[in-house]
């Protein structure tokens, strides 16, 4: 079972290396609203080391949802009410602006922000916020949900990170594999953890504190729980065989896991606390891939138990299965949107796997992607992007789709593959 788990998990990979992951839009709303982001004017002497205006612009061009107006058509770089001439930005085709100013007091920044509708002439939203020159560009995602959910209702996540694996091949026998933190747009990437084995599997507790991870580098499958903050790292009970695909609890106290100690992979939960581990599903059929609902009552799990791979739903308190997917032969790593509404998985058509949705509600499915080799959906906090990895030629890349399947991009590493992402929850 080992060795079969590491061939078919080198099978997934070619040649990876480590390198900050680009955004390319390959598809938006047919009708993108317009707005202006105007450069943040800065009264302080020394330059900034980041432009805010640009992170703002870039996070809402990146969201699909913006039509963001090129600096070079700009009349004016207004920086506060009094320097603003609506009329102007009428006349170029905006309907909303995002103006700022930066000035810095005693070593502190003051990052002041104001988003007006052009058409109304009315000011939306605007706040005060202190920065220091090493989180400005947290800042600009700060201001991105801001402006994000005023002009769209939906909360923004802008400020969210993302986890994914790289590898690099530095002999025929000899690969570096690094489990990489980004921001969610790619930037501001650091090596979590680097070993010369693979790691899979990287799950994000609900506070955003940990992260839960396989990692081969004993010689076979471990899962390890890392601290961000400090780095620390802890050993979760290795038991003989399989020992994978973990995923928090939403209380964060709990691991579903899947393992083979029995002899067959099935699904467990480990309580952290007290570290007492209980066997969940009970079937010959392989079980894997477990995800929690959001209220914590229930997992979906992949099963071949029918025959083929499909999700399936147990409910915890009485270990009631209920098969979730019909449509076609191999429905697998489901993943639930926040409002437990929404199931993304993997769907095979054709003959190649893509990213699909299923409403539970209605269960009507629909295929989001259009690439051959689709794999390791995992959803924004937000739940209006699924973010998954894919083969771009002979490489693999990073690609995000809306939940509506109208809004696309790519987040291709410059240098390189890269696999298994993770989107983290609000923090």
């Amino acid at each position: 079972m080992q060795r079969s788990f590491i061939c078919l998990f080198l099978c997934f990979f070619s040649l990876f290396a480590r390198a900050e992951l680009t955004v390319e839009i390959t598809q938006g709303v047919d009708e993108p609203t317009p707005i202006a982001v105007v450069p943040f004017a800065w009264s302080g002497n020394q330059a900034l080391p980041d432009d805010i205006a640009k992170v703002v612009g870039d996070d809402l061009y990146r969201s699909g949802m913006f039509k963001v107006m090129p600096r070079d058509n700009m009349l004016s770089f207004p920086s506060d009410r009094s320097s603003l001439y609506f009329r102007d930005w009428r006349i170029s085709g905006s309907e909303f602006i995002v103006i700022g100013r930066i000035s810095e007091s005693e070593g502190q920044l003051n990052v002041g922000f104001e988003l007006y509708d052009i058409l109304k002439e009315e000011r939306i939203l605007g706040e005060d916020i202190k920065a220091n020159r090493d989180n400005l560009r947290a800042v600009g995602h700060y201001i991105s949900d801001k402006v994000f959910e005023a002009l769209t209702g939906v909360r923004g996540a802008f400020s969210t990170r993302i986890v994914y694996v790289t590898a690099k091949q530095l002999a025929p026998s000899n690969h570096r594999y690094r489990l990489m933190l980004a921001d969610s747009d790619g930037h501001n990437p650091r090596t979590i953890l680097e070993s010369k084995e693979p790691i899979l599997s990287p799950a994000w507790s609900q506070d955003a504190s940990k992260l839960a991870y396989v990692s081969f580098e004993s010689g076979r499958p471990a899962v390890y729980i890392q601290y961000l903050a400090t780095g620390k790292r802890e050993k979760v009970q290795s038991f003989r065989g399989l020992n994978g695909a973990p995923a928090w609890s939403p209380d964060g106290k709990k691991l579903a896991l899947v393992l083979s100690k029995d002899g067959n992979p099935e699904v467990y939960v480990l309580d952290l606390q007290q570290r007492r581990l209980t066997r969940i599903t009970h079937h010959f059929g392989i079980d894997t891939e477990p995800s929690w609902s959001p209220d914590g009552q229930s997992l979906i799990f992949t099963s071949d138990r029918g025959g083929q791979p499909q999700i399936y739903s147990i409910y915890l308190p009485t270990r009631d299965v209920t098969r979730l997917t019909f449509e076609g032969q191999y429905n697998a790593r489901g993943r639930l949107t926040q409002d437990g509404r929404f199931l993304a998985m993997v769907h095979q058509n054709n003959g190649s796997f893509h990213i699909a949705v299923q409403d539970l509600r209605t269960g009507r499915v629909d295929l989001l992607t259009e690439t051959f080799m689709d794999e390791s959906p995992t959803i924004a906090p937000n739940g209006s992007i699924i973010l998954y990895a894919t083969q771009e030629g002979i490489r693999g890349v990073l690609a995000a789709v809306s939940l509506d399947g109208r809004v696309k991009f790519r987040l291709p590493s410059s240098d390189g593959d890269v696999r298994e992402p993770a989107w983290s929850p609000f923090r």
